[in-house]
């Protein structure tokens, strides 16, 4: 059952790493259609970086991603090699990684609204004038259809169920 959850939990790698690459390969493409709404909306493009909105793989959305899918990789090879320490860690790190995808679904499917709130905070007319909602539906045209909701999905569905079978190999091992 080991061996089953060290599989996983490298396909749980997979999926993490997915995130920079999709993100690196369209993010640009996603920044210039977000960038031309904005201008069709009346609005400069520059709130895109003074804000801190980015489509592509810098910064975070690069670094945390990463680092997960290493910390799932050292835990495979762990467990594959047979060292106690990988089922102990796994029993950290499984959880936290599962409930960090739930915290990424979550922002996922409260992107507009989060948006709305961080503009409304910053006082700025011009940002409480931007249609948000239509912000992002055209940064997200600048990903292929089968990012989202495909990939997406299938990312959730690898990580959410992964992280629950790996826990269950490592009740019954």
């Amino acid at each position: 059952m080991i061996t089953f959850a060290a599989a996983l939990q490298l396909l749980i790698a997979l999926a993490f790493l997915s995130i920079p690459l999709v993100r690196h390969l369209y993010g640009s493409s996603a920044k210039t259609n977000a960038e031309a709404e904005l201008t069709r909306q009346g609005i400069r493009t520059t709130v895109l970086e003074e804000n801190k909105l980015s489509f592509d793989a810098s910064g975070h959305e690069t670094y945390v991603p990463a680092t997960v899918a290493l910390v799932m990789t050292v835990l495979a090879v762990l467990n594959l090699s047979g060292i106690e320490w990988g089922q102990t860690l796994s029993w950290i790190f499984q959880p936290v990684v599962l409930v960090g995808n739930f915290l990424i679904l979550y922002s996922q499917l409260t992107a507009a609204k989060s948006v709305q709130a961080a503009f409304a905070r910053k006082g700025d007319p011009m940002l409480q004038r931007i249609d948000v909602r239509a912000l992002l539906k055209a940064a997200e045209s600048g990903f292929p259809t089968w990012v989202m909701p495909i990939l997406q999905n299938i990312r959730h569905t690898v990580v959410i169920g992964g992280s629950v079978l790996v826990l269950a190999a490592l009740i019954i091992a």
